[in-house]
């Protein structure tokens, strides 16, 4: 299975800036956290305008674009590079001059294309576990688990990480006394 790399592109065109970013995203609450994160960080723009496709679900918004003028050409892109656990959210600051329905058809599609550009990978078998275990093995838990999706992380009589690993992690993992799966 295909996926991406966290990324940002941008593209003028006009006086128009679009600025593409994408993420691996893993669930709803993921794709809505980095939906939020963008707000955050662009907050002037114009235009939030974005698709995903998680599994089997896709969806795509125009964000007050003209209808079919920007979250499905980012779509159209995620589908044919074959992505799955995908967003590509592309910002837009409005300069004042008017693209047409043609116009940001092309900017939303070759603002995505370039965020994606080098940067798919290939999603290995994963899973989802829970990881309890004692203070004395968190640095070798940390470790092992170093560049894996952490959910979470709590620290009480025990340490309990929630983490999606794949089956080398998990039979490194499976190696150590004292880490119950």
């Amino acid at each position: 299975m295909l996926s991406i790399r966290e990324n940002t592109s941008t593209l003028v065109i006009k006086n128009s800036k679009f600025i593409g970013v994408s993420f691996q995203v893993h669930s709803l609450e993921d794709i809505n956290n980095c939906l939020l994160r963008i707000k955050e960080m662009y907050k002037d723009a114009t235009h939030y305008c974005y698709a995903y496709i998680l599994d089997g679900s896709i969806k795509c918004s125009d964000d007050g674009e003209p209808s079919g003028t920007a979250g499905m050409p980012i779509l159209d892109v995620l589908k044919k590079n074959d992505l799955n656990h995908v967003l590509v959210i592309v910002v837009r600051y409005f300069g004042k001059v008017k693209l047409g329905a043609g116009g940001l058809v092309r900017a939303y599609s070759n603002c995505t294309s370039l965020c994606i550009k080098d940067n798919i990978i290939t999603l290995r078998n994963a899973f989802y576990v829970n990881l309890i275990f004692g203070y004395e093995n968190v640095k070798i838990v940390d470790n092992i688990i170093d560049g894996y999706k952490v959910l979470n992380k709590d620290y009480s009589e025990k340490i309990m990480y929630t983490a999606i690993i794949d089956e080398k992690c998990l039979d490194n993992l499976r190696s150590i006394n004292g880490i119950d799966i």
